[in-house]
């Protein structure tokens, strides 16, 4: 179960596992904003949501894009796969790698069906979703950090 962590001004900052919520209130940089009725860890209630005691600048997090990660591909496409709909475990390179495509970008890679020899992401090998006889049902994006957030709720 993780807790939420609030800034100072009580907008959300990020979700951490109850340990280190608990080493947040030891060192005093947190304080309990709301708890589990009846339960402890060690001392402490154990906390659902903690806030900041001093105000965290997040400017940074708002003026350049989420890196991107194969978790937020998935994120992004609602574990979906790009080119059949069913559920997606693996991120596909639109552009394979091997002709040049971009590991890491937003615009290159969608979430793809794999673990199968008749998985899309498998079907595809290393070739363009035209030359396989596929279609991208989804346009990729670079999605924002608020759209980020609110995929992982």
């Amino acid at each position: 179960m993780d807790v939420l962590v609030l800034n100072a001004s009580f907008e959300p900052l990020q979700k951490v596992s109850v340990p280190h919520a608990i080493r947040m209130l030891v060192r005093q940089v947190a304080e309990v904003h709301e708890a589990e009725a009846d339960l402890t860890f060690g001392l402490f209630p154990r906390p659902r949501v903690v806030r900041l005691l001093r105000y965290v600048v997040m400017k940074w997090r708002y003026s350049r894009q989420p890196a991107w990660s194969r978790r937020g591909v998935l994120r992004r496409d609602g574990h979906q796969c790009a080119y059949c709909g069913r559920r997606a475990d693996t991120v596909d390179h639109i552009v394979p790698l091997s002709r040049g495509g971009r590991r890491t970008c937003w615009l290159n890679t969608v979430a793809a069906c794999g673990g199968n020899s008749r998985s899309c992401n498998a079907r595809k090998a290393d070739r363009l979703p035209e030359e396989a006889g596929m279609r991208l049902r989804v346009t990729p994006y670079v999605p924002s950090w608020t759209q980020l957030e609110a995929l992982a709720a």
